[in-house]
């Protein structure tokens, strides 16, 4: 399966996270390309078999968590994307609050099925990412 990983990252935190995750798709046999919200041509992410967008959050410590600008601007400038699988994931220090769901809806609104939501204090995808990484097999 070829999959694209596309993150915004301000400190590297996620870039590290994306890369991490990249090792661990590569090692069930996947296909990843990862770049930067910014670097990305979204016509070409948009022909991968699954898009892993992500970034990290934004907000006053615990409250107001909001996806980074990168993220969501990446978001704007994918088309049509009926059919096209997702699955999301930011990085944060304190708390991720509803980041994933305010992605979700303009994803969706543009016909993109969400099949997965991971965040990650730090930068290192848990258990849970593991066992989806498994799952595509």
């Amino acid at each position: 399966m070829h999959i694209a990983i596309v993150y915004d990252s301000s400190t590297g935190k996620t870039r590290k996270a994306a890369e991490t995750m990249s090792t661990i798709l590569e090692g069930h046999g996947h296909q990843c390309k990862v770049q930067s919200a910014y670097d990305a041509d979204p016509a070409e992410v948009a022909k991968a078999d699954l898009i892993l967008l992500g970034g990290w959050v934004k907000g006053l410590f615990v409250i107001r968590q909001h996806p980074s600008d990168g993220a969501m601007w990446f978001i704007d400038q994918l088309g049509d994307m009926a059919g096209t699988k997702v699955a999301l994931f930011c990085t944060y220090m304190l708390a991720a609050g509803s980041t994933l769901d305010q992605m979700v809806q303009p994803l969706e609104g543009k016909g993109a099925e969400i099949i997965g939501r991971f965040k990650y204090r730090g930068s290192e995808p848990d258990r849970a990412f593991a066992s989806f990484a498994e799952s595509l097999n």
